[in-house]
């Protein structure tokens, strides 16, 4: 059993950004195996080589801590074999007014 301090070399935040829950991680191609990569990170990005998922599922289905994942993603990230894809904002989403607008206009079509 590795200790979890051990897996993030003792820290506790990511060196990056902060990485929010639903942001969605993917993959980037490499080459090959990365000798250099610790087990929990092939595991992490063998899952977002899989499918773009949220960080909050990458947590879940790797099985660790949100903030040991939030750190071990960052290192992908610092290593370009990762992809962050911000969420959007909710100011920048449309209006639930505007959205049933053009629903009922394409009803009408």
């Amino acid at each position: 059993m590795v200790r979890l301090y051990a897996m993030t070399a003792g820290r506790a935040r990511p060196s990056s950004a902060a990485f929010e829950l639903m942001a969605v991680v993917q993959a980037e191609p490499r080459p090959d195996e990365d000798p250099t990569l610790s087990p929990e990170q092939h595991a992490i990005y063998r899952l977002c080589d899989e499918r773009p998922r949220p960080v909050a599922e990458v947590a879940s289905d790797s099985g660790l801590p949100l903030g040991v994942v939030r750190v071990l993603l960052s290192d992908l990230l610092a290593e370009g074999l990762i992809r962050v894809n911000r969420p959007v904002p909710p100011a920048q989403l449309p209006d639930a007014h505007i959205l049933r607008e053009v629903i009922d206009g394409l009803r009408a079509l």
